[in-house]
């Protein structure tokens, strides 16, 4: 990727070099990472992209530009995008019942009481409608959130676990015999229902997700690294993945050479890909640029434009609506759209980025925020599970939006 000086795109380089300073001499040297990526774009052009420490600790594996790593909810954009496509065709109302769509969810029920499998339950009041897997208010959940029994029983199946044979659809029918957190639409909670919409893609087209990802998004971006799978040929270009347990150790979590990435049957729409810098890029630059990327159109403006506005009841923020527990951002000032969260209100979110700014990241700490108002993209990339573990969004907003020298257009 051709890079450009910063100050030709507004930005000041030398505030700039403080993230691999901050990168470098906080983090890498004391070994809470292995290593990281770091990409600015603004106005459509690359002013800093830098690679520090390394992609594979035990092999002493530098880290490279065009290194592959796990994105894990980073995937959940992308399975938004390939569900508003279909929205485009005229597919679905966005208000249409999922059970007309996917039987096995027509007739969920809310928990009252109980652990797994001796529930309680009572008749929801409304269906899940198909914008609220998108928001998160289908009543859905995780198994990490470890807040409620049914948070426990969906660790106890598994639910949406990679383990070998286990497929969408089954999940589906797991998810069918669980019940809700609440009714649908009521409130937000973090969960598997980008899954569900995943799932809802194969249905609507008759393909898998991989083969639509590939034909509909992948394909036309030239985004050749990314997928479910980690082919033979780009093994050593896949990164180490580690965990930072309670005594605040850091140890191997997933290693490369033996990963499950390597074949799998679940194709998780809400966090099974894997990519690199300049693919995920690629995907930024399309949505910043309104939809279309090179003469390429994926989405259209005016459905972009929707998607990234909040669609929480009444404009209300996460701190307001969000159930607790789990989100890759404090919830003060942050909206949820149709698959982005959306920063609604930067002074109440305690950070200097833009109103407008719509966002997500993933479990092993990787992140990207879309900065219309300011024309800038930022992409982040290590691998340290879990994503709470350090506030890196909010350090890199700090410095980024420090650099920020001259107006979004026209540059110099």
């Amino acid at each position: 990727m051709k890079l450009v000086a910063p100050e030709r795109v507004g930005m000041n380089g030398d505030s700039l070099s403080h993230i691999g300073t901050l990168l470098r001499e906080r983090y890498i040297k004391p070994g809470k990472i292995a290593g990281s990526s770091t990409l600015v774009a603004r106005g459509g052009k690359l002013c800093y992209f830098e690679q520090e420490g390394l992609m594979d600790r035990e092999r002493g594996t530098l880290m490279r530009a065009d290194t592959i790593f796990r994105i894990y909810s980073m995937t959940k954009p992308v399975t938004s995008i390939a569900l508003m496509q279909l929205f485009e065709q005229g597919r679905f109302a966005l208000t249409d019942p999922v059970g007309r769509y996917i039987p096995e969810l027509a007739n969920m029920r809310l928990w009252k009481a109980g652990r797994y499998p001796n529930f309680e339950t009572v008749p929801s009041e409304r269906p899940i409608e198909i914008r609220d897997l998108l928001m998160h208010t289908a009543g859905f959940t995780y198994d990490f959130l470890q807040q409620s029994n049914v948070d426990a029983a969906y660790g106890k199946l598994k639910l949406g676990w990679p383990t070998p044979g286990n497929t969408l659809k089954e999940m589906i029918g797991q998810l069918a015999e669980l019940p809700l957190l609440f009714i649908p639409g009521s409130r937000w909670n973090y969960s598997v229902a980008t899954d569900v919409v995943g799932y809802l893609v194969e249905v609507l087209s008759g393909m898998s997700l991989d083969d639509y990802f590939k034909k509909y998004i992948f394909g036309p971006l030239g985004m050749v690294d990314t997928g479910f799978e980690i082919p033979a040929a780009n093994q050593e270009r896949f990164a180490a993945c580690y965990e930072r347990r309670a005594d605040k150790s850091v140890v191997l979590q997933d290693d490369p050479q033996k990963s499950h990435y390597r074949e799998r049957s679940f194709l998780s729409g809400g966090g099974g890909l894997v990519s690199t810098m300049s693919d995920y890029y690629r995907f930024c630059q399309m949505l910043l640029a309104g939809g279309s990327l090179e003469g390429v159109r994926i989405i259209g403006r005016k459905t972009l434009e929707f998607m990234a506005q909040n669609h929480l009841p009444g404009s209300a923020d996460l701190g307001d609506f969000a159930t607790g527990g789990f989100s890759e951002t404090a919830y003060e000032g942050i909206g949820f759209g149709l698959g982005f969260a959306v920063k609604d209100n930067a002074v109440k979110n305690a950070s200097s980025g833009s109103n407008g700014q719509y966002f997500w990241g993933g479990l092993a700490s990787t992140l990207f925020w879309i900065d219309p108002k300011e024309d800038l993209i930022a992409i982040f990339m290590t691998q340290l599970i879990p994503s709470s573990t350090y506030n890196f969004r909010g350090q890199l907003e700090a410095i980024i939006y420090g650099a920020v020298d001259g107006g979004a257009q026209p540059y110099g």
